[in-house]
């Protein structure tokens, strides 16, 4: 999962740990072969390769070759010995292989690993030493040379090796923990995904390479030891008494990067799901009773696979440990899931409900890999997409079934299908299915097209063949392929024969070309029909694509009306670039929704017409939450592209002062973050932070402050979504009880509700000064539970004076953040304001060298160049970070920094575009008096169904004309050197369009 760079243990390392004779271990039992696997979780991340625009100033991918097949492994027999006080292990590889070719070669590979002997001993033969050892450090191989040719059939490869137990969350790696007393000790813990196997043993770590393991480990006796498979052995290792020698049951066939081993301290809650699966749940010493939650959640998730997929999981038992320092929010390692603490602990009475429902969707997506990814594994990581794409998706499902009061398909959409859609209106994303070569090249597709895309479009696929026919296909596809790899064409397949729909000719069209259509809609009425005329092109985040080679996509299209919001009324397979659609029976003063349930992956712009008829739906609530967010968010979209004005977007808005619905309200939120954000390069940030106040104001005075009766999940992430908003924006109520709440939390008098936490300390960090700063760093020192200290960390960056968000970027490269979460800090710092933005860019680059080091160029740095720079408006810093990382290469990051100077360019093209307008509107609401707030418009009242802004015209929709584009494109290629005391006054004297 993370970019590797090969290199050597020196000499000098090899004499401290290897004694005089060469065998370090005792012969691990080998054995027979089956089947197992593993997995690894997404992060709210995004990263890739170079296309298109920017490919002329990355280097040239290298030249790649997979592992030649004339030797191969039928099973490793592994035994490892760590040392967790200095930091090295001792291995000893036994591994029984085939060779199908004579060959005085085998090629495996290997990183960051020294071997001190190798030999082959062929079934019924003398052994033969192997003469020399070739790295290849780049391709993370070596080739071990042979005095005379091995021949064809069955033999042992024995290799003595050892290797570092490194700090970069990656391979076989140490992790930092606090003893119940204080004490700092390491456990040894794995992290393979996606090509790190490689670090901890020499192997033929590619995904279609299974085999069976026997892994042995050697350990302090006080220390819990952990594998894929369950202890059949222990006893006291013959050199050192107080060492253990423990072995676990032969694995399953399975892919190297799923292979797992933890040695740590550890406690443990375990149940047994109804179908007889032992599950454990291992959390730091002292802390079992934060294992239970996680724990009830995978017990009732077991039973639900082993139904929905017809196929019973494997494997005896299944894990689930929470490890200190981990990269990723979790890995499916097949019968051992490693986790981050905060995406598996629940403290019930010191955890928030968003903390509960990221534990439950967490745990949801790593069980599913057990089937989907170790069970039937991609055949090459140009298929990752189906593994993390169908994981995402069906996390979901599992959750709905476990926590129906979640709402959980609706935050899909805000959480997922949105982020997916942003993304990939960039010119530069990259189709779902990316070829992929190097090793450097895979972690750059562990972004939000893998997965929330791909998530996206299986949504879409299953309602497109219906859930009997969808299960059907994915058992005939489970068992057909079970052990064994495959690729995206075989999903197809087996789908295709279970729906008899062309669902490969469909979805290649969504796979295997970037970006969606928007689908372009208007209406007449003729007599008792509707007749809609649908049009398809590619979106871009810059405008509506207008070349001749515009791609085209298979759509399914589903339409609704008003006569019933919740039942589709026709569906169609839009194949072409335009068609007809006629609804019969249709009386013309009802609306017609397309897209209901925001399923398919598709903007939508309507005529102005259609869109009038919509609007009452958001205003008495007829239309579904998830098509009031979706009808939002796409408006919204289209004015970051230059299609409608963002005036038209901020009246719609406003007719959502009385939604009572959690995630559109959240969905509202992010959009309006992000546009004061982009306003934050203006002198009117202030009246954007007061329409956020109108807006949320009745909202957070119909909640209040405190939990009522009857109130459930969605009302607590209600309340603390909407106080933080308001407090962050300088509501002066919300404020003042925010300041006494904190108050009496930190003199003991009434501890803060967890839900409570993170709006009152946002709330009061925005607006404090030195000591708020002294006093939340000292709650973080003090805070037992990581929970707690991601939630500090997460708003530190909100503090406003310039030398304290110095002393908080400072703090975070400090040993009292965890390396993993270092990037959070910096991102919090990045996103508080125009000042924190700068600050926290010139951090990374002036300690650019121990970042890059820290994470190795893995997808975390792709997410802090993200969270450092997406936010600039102003064409030089597209230029500044452009060649900032030309002279500072991270290749893991090289689409990403491609995508943050796209959107730099186009925050600064949508500031230049529309700030005027902004700024008039915003002052138009002052009226009657400028210091005050203007009246509710009309809308929420009575009249008309059309939004109405006070002194502003009726709701309408500004399309652009092809000159118009034409123009903003050019000036969008044009821009250079621009500050923002220049984008001040050009937006101060833009016209109105």
């Amino acid at each position: 999962m993370l970019l590797v760079l090969g290199r050597r243990v020196s000499l000098s390392f090899v004499k401290r740990v290897i004694p005089q004779y060469p065998v370090l271990l005792s012969n691990p039992i080998l054995q027979d072969l089956r089947t197992i696997k593993f997995r690894v979780i997404h992060s709210s991340t995004v990263f890739a390769s170079a296309t298109r625009q920017n490919t002329d100033t990355m280097p040239e991918r290298r030249p790649f070759v997979r592992l030649p097949t004339d030797v191969y492994p039928v099973n490793y027999g592994l035994c490892l010995k760590p040392d967790l006080i200095d930091f090295t292990f001792e291995g000893k590889l036994e591994a029984i292989v085939k060779v199908n070719l004579a060959t005085n070669q085998i090629v495996m590979n290997c990183a960051d690993i020294d071997i001190i002997t190798a030999s082959f001993v062929p079934e019924g033969g003398e052994e033969i030493n192997a003469t020399g050892f070739n790295y290849q450090n780049e391709d993370e191989k070596v080739t071990l040379s042979f005095p005379s040719a091995l021949q064809k059939g069955s033999g042992t490869l024995k290799i003595d090796f050892v290797g570092e137990l490194n700090d970069k969350m990656k391979g076989f790696y140490r992790s930092k923990y606090a003893t119940p007393a204080g004490e700092i000790r390491y456990a040894a813990v794995t992290q393979f995904e996606a090509t790190d196997a490689r670090r901890a043993f020499p192997c033929w770590d590619e995904p279609a390479i299974k085999a069976t393991f026997d892994i042995s480990l050697i350990v302090p006796k006080d220390r819990v030891a952990l594998s894929n498979m369950n202890v059949i052995d222990r006893k006291p290792h013959p050199e050192d008494d107080s060492l253990l020698e423990v072995k676990f049951a032969t694995t399953p066939i399975m892919s190297t990067y799923l292979v797992a081993f933890v040695i740590g301290e550890y406690d443990f809650v375990e149940g047994q799901s109804s179908d007889g699966v032992t599950v454990r749940v291992y959390t730091p010493t002292g802390k079992a009773e934060q294992g239970k939650f996680a724990l009830e959640v995978a017990v009732k998730t077991l039973p639900f696979y082993n139904d929905y997929f017809n196929v019973p999981y494997p494997l005896p038992k299944i894990d689930l440990i929470a490890i200190a320092d981990f990269a990723a929010g979790a890995m499916e390692n097949w019968g051992l899931v490693t986790y981050r603490e905060t995406a598996l602990l629940i403290d019930p009475k010191n955890s928030c409900s968003s903390s509960r429902q990221w534990v439950a969707l967490v745990v949801g997506h790593e069980l599913a890999h057990q089937w989907f990814g170790n069970l039937v594994t991609m055949e090459w990581w140009t298929h990752l997409w189906l593994n993390e794409g169908f994981a995402s998706w069906i996390e979901y499902l599992c959750v709905d079934h476990c926590f129906p009061d979640y709402d959980i398909w609706t935050q899909f959409v805000s959480a997922d299908y949105t982020r997916a859609l942003d993304l990939d209106a960039l010119d530069n994303s990259h189709p779902i299915e990316v070829n992929v070569g190097h090793p450097s090249e895979v972690d750059e597709i562990f972004d939000a097209i893998s997965y929330s895309k791909g998530a996206s479009v299986i949504r879409m696929l299953h309602n497109y063949i219906g859930d009997k026919d969808f299960r059907k296909g994915m058992h005939s596809y489970l068992l057909k392929f079970q052990h064994r790899n495959a690729a995206t064409e075989d999903l197809w397949d087996c789908l295709e024969q279970a729906s008899g729909k062309p669902i490969a000719l469909v979805m290649s069209s969504w796979t295997k070309q970037m970006g969606f259509p928007i689908i372009v809609v208007d209406q007449e009425q003729q007599g008792d029909d509707r007749i809609l005329k649908i049009s398809q092109k590619k979106f871009c985040a810059s405008g509506p694509h207008n070349g001749e080679d515009c791609p085209n996509w298979m759509v399914p299209i589903s339409i609704c009306t008003g006569e019933d919001p919740g039942c589709t009324k026709l569906k169609v397979l839009l194949d072409s670039p335009e068609t007809t659609i006629t609804i019969n029976n249709i009386s013309p003063d009802q609306w017609v929704k397309i897209n209901p349930g925001t399923v398919g992956f598709y903007r939508i712009q309507y005529s102005s017409a259609m869109l009038e008829g919509l609007l009452p739906g958001i205003r008495d609530l007829t239309l579904l939450p998830v098509d009031r967010l979706g009808l939002q968010n796409d408006l919204f979209s289209l004015s970051r592209a230059g299609m409608i004005s963002t005036v038209e977007v901020l009246k719609l808005m406003e007719a959502f002062v009385n939604e009572p619905n959690y995630t559109v309200w959240s969905d509202l939120s992010c959009n309006l973050g992000v546009l004061s954000s982009l306003l934050s390069h203006t002198d009117f940030h202030e009246e954007i932070q007061e329409f956020i106040r109108d807006l949320f104001t009745p909202i957070g005075l119909k909640l209040g402050w405190e939990c009522k009766q009857g109130e459930g999940h969605l009302d607590a992430l209600l309340r603390g979504l909407v106080l933080g908003k308001l407090g962050k924006a300088g509501h002066k109520p919300t404020l003042e009880e925010a300041r006494r709440r904190f108050k009496d939390h930190v003199e003991g008098k009434q501890i803060l509700s967890a839900d409570l936490r993170s709006p009152v300390y946002l709330t009061v960090l925005k607006h404090g000064d030195s000591a708020t700063l002294d006093t939340m760093l000292k709650l973080h020192k003090q805070a037992d539970m990581q929970e707690e200290k991601n939630r500090i960390e997460r708003v530190l960056g909100a503090i406003s004076a310039p030398d304290l968000i110095q002393k908080v970027l400072t703090f975070a490269l400090s040993e009292d953040v965890r390396p993993q979460d270092t990037v959070s800090v910096i991102g919090g710092v990045a996103g508080s304001s125009k000042h924190g933005r700068k600050a926290a860019w010139k951090f990374v680059k002036d300690n650019w060298e121990e970042l890059h080091n820290r994470y190795q160029g893995g997808f975390l740095i792709s997410r802090l160049i993200k969270l450092s720079v997406d936010g600039f408006a102003i064409d030089k810093m597209a230029a500044e970070v452009k060649s900032f990382f030309e002279s500072h290469q991270a290749p893991a990051a090289e689409r990403t920094v491609q995508q943050c100077c796209e959107n730099i360019l186009l925050n600064a093209a949508w500031l230049k575009r529309d700030a005027d307008d902004i700024h008039q509107y915003l002052l138009k609401r002052k009226a009657p008096g400028l210091n005050n707030p203007a009246p509710p418009p009309p809308f929420f009242q009575r009249g008309p169904p059309c939004i109405i802004a006070a002194s502003a015209p009726p709701f309408s929709v500004h399309r652009w004309t092809e000159s118009e584009h034409t123009q903003s494109r050019l000036n969008f290629s044009k821009r250079k050197n621009t500050n923002d005391d220049d984008v001040n006054k050009q937006a101060k004297n833009l016209t109105k369009r």
